[in-house]
């Protein structure tokens, strides 16, 4: 029997990189996703990332607690700030907002190297995307290429040879209305992910933070009805 190819796929329970995992699934890798509680408002995004994990029948999802709480300077680890509501969405990559969590991507992304050359795998899957974004500095391209050469100088395979690391990222250059509809091409079942900052007590997504507002924005232009419960639903 032929072993897979195996693949570390950074997963949110949100739109993006539940979508990354469908790709990574599609093109036959074996699936091994990562997660962090990293003592975010809320734990509803794990609970998507678990439902991610059972649907696409991962081979092992990892949950990593980290406490980014203890650095702070996000309002997403520090309930004293607050998450910003009702921002332009032309101008949300004008400004990093208070939402960004210091270093998270690379922080997350050491991790997923980390374990991926445990598992001597050559790719590691990232949802992250440089246009329907909220302005974090850590989801560009040169970002993202700057890191694939670290890892690459960093590593025992790297260095040696036996295994040139790639950071995949599938949904760079899309539009979230793209990646929603490549999403439900590969059947993605999105009433499962989980895009809001600051849910109610019982899950249901606030609709006025970034992150809703990209998602419905991205629903409607892909002319996909969205299947997330609002506290308030603002078209």
């Amino acid at each position: 029997m032929v072993s897979r190819k195996k693949a570390v796929v950074l997963s949110s329970g949100g739109i993006d990189s539940t979508t990354v995992m469908a790709i990574a699934k599609q093109e036959g890798f074996e699936i091994y996703s990562l997660s962090f509680f990293y003592k975010q408002r809320h734990s509803f995004e794990i609970e998507a990332a678990k439902k991610a994990a059972d649907v696409m029948g991962v081979k092992k999802h990892l949950i990593i607690d980290i406490d980014l709480k203890k650095i702070g300077g996000s309002a997403l680890t520090d309930n004293n700030l607050d998450v910003p509501k009702y921002r332009n969405i032309q101008r949300m990559p004008d400004e990093i907002p208070v939402t960004y969590v210091p270093a998270r991507n690379t922080i997350f992304l050491s991790y997923a190297l980390a374990w991926s050359e445990v598992l001597q795998s050559s790719d590691i899957f990232i949802g992250v995307n440089a246009i329907d974004y909220s302005g974090y500095p850590d989801c560009r391209p040169e970002y993202i290429e700057a890191f694939e050469r670290m890892a690459n100088l960093a590593t025992k395979a790297g260095v040696e040879g036996k295994t040139k690391l790639k950071i995949r990222t599938p949904l760079i250059h899309m539009t979230k209305a793209e990646i929603i509809k490549k999403g439900v091409d590969l059947g993605v079942d999105f009433s499962l992910t989980h895009s809001c900052y600051d849910p109610s007590s019982d899950g249901l997504a606030c609709g006025e933070c970034d992150s809703c507002i990209i998602r419905k924005q991205g629903f409607k232009e892909a002319g996909i009805i969205d299947p997330t419960q609002y506290i308030i639903y603002y078209a």
